[in-house]
């Protein structure tokens, strides 16, 4: 039997899995941990024989995913929709911080890697959605595009699923709100100017970070914050109302930058801002650690201290009304500094509601239902 040796440098190890930085290269994660419904568990380690320097990096895969559904339903008291959207599974802007990453698991792939790599596109997106809003007895809400993966990742440029959805919900005079972190978002100005007139669409930029060097190393994928920051310009101009997401805040890492981020988004035409403390649930614990340990080991125990004191002890409380936003002095703090920034800067006090009122179900679908 073979002991493991210990990593080697350029490698990290995170419980049971080890990769190379080589191999890596571009990607967010450091490891590729078993998924925790696998009944086996895979060990990597350098034995000394089968290493090779000439590992090429990962490549990005994209797999079919028949869904039988699209739109998906919540009863959380704490969010402002029931229903939401999500065309692809996994993401490839690679964030380390991304809350979705564990739900890799419940299709037999690891929330480390395999999320940023191993990507479903849902190629029946419109047309599930084309019969679940001309469902018999359907009553139109916001439905939220883009909740747990990007819906403007890297691989919207070749599918189109997301310009194929909001096609439909424009026809059908449906409500939208879009969460992202792409400038690909400025693509499709045609359709949600049209919507945005009758009060139809809103879009939310998430901007984590305005340093670059941070933003790449984070989220190796996503565009430059200079290009969100073009992208709030864009559709605002467009008459597109936008939200600013201050997201994830990392105690010690970005923080200090909420001010900022929330003065130079306004001064480009945003209208409303929020934000949300680090989630850890699951395995991202120990991949953002691992991370940390890699990028700024250094912060580590500090940044982690205060993730805990903010989740009662935790690394994650998923307690209803409190896990975007944490508790305790140091989440009170942040609460303070985003009202008052929010305040100074003539950021509206409340929410723009979008209409439900124009929903109709077109002509030419009556025939099918």
């Amino acid at each position: 039997m073979r002991t493991p040796r210990p990593a080697q440098p350029g490698t990290q190890r995170l419980g049971d899995a080890t990769t190379p930085s080589p191999v890596r290269r571009g990607r967010g994660a450091t490891a590729n941990p078993t998924g925790r419904f696998e009944p086996t568990r895979q060990v990597v380690f350098d034995d000394g024989w089968e290493a090779s320097p000439e590992c090429p990096p990962l490549r990005t895969e994209v797999m079919l995913e028949q869904a039988r559904t699209l739109i998906t339903r919540n009863r959380s008291p704490d969010i402002s929709f029931d229903r939401s959207i999500n065309p692809y599974r996994g993401c490839e802007h690679g964030c380390v911080y991304c809350f979705a990453r564990p739900n890799h698991a419940y299709v037999g792939l690891s929330p480390g890697l395999d999320f940023e790599t191993k990507l479903f596109q849902k190629a029946n997106a419109a047309a599930l959605l084309e019969r679940e809003l001309s469902a018999r007895g359907y009553a139109p809400a916001t439905i939220a595009l883009g909740t747990a993966t990007d819906p403007y990742q890297p691989i919207e440029r070749s599918h189109r699923l997301t310009r194929a959805v909001l096609e439909v919900l424009a026809r059908f005079r449906h409500p939208v709100g879009i969460v992202t972190k792409s400038n690909l978002v400025t693509r499709d100005i045609d359709l949600l100017s049209d919507m945005a007139r009758d009060d139809l669409v809103k879009v939310a930029i998430s901007v984590t970070t305005l340093d670059p060097g941070l933003a790449r190393r984070m989220e190796p994928r996503a565009p430059h914050p200079e290009k969100r920051l073009e992208a709030i310009e864009r559709l605002s101009a467009a008459g597109i109302p936008v939200m600013v997401i201050v997201a994830p805040i990392i105690p010690s890492l970005n923080d200090h930058e909420i001010e900022t981020i929330l003065a130079r988004t306004r001064d480009l035409g945003a209208v409303e801002a929020s934000h949300v403390l680090l989630r850890l649930p699951l395995e991202l614990d120990s991949l953002v650690n691992d991370w940390f340990a890699e990028h700024y080991p250094g912060r580590q125990q500090h940044v982690m201290s205060l993730v805990r004191a903010a989740r009662n002890g935790k690394a994650y409380d998923a307690a209803f009304g409190t896990r975007m936003t944490g508790i305790g002095a140091y989440a009170e703090l942040i609460d303070q500094r985003m009202r008052l920034a929010r305040r100074r800067l003539g950021y509206p006090e409340t929410r723009r509601r979008l209409r439900t009122d124009l929903f109709r179900v077109p002509s030419d679908q009556l025939s099918l239902f």
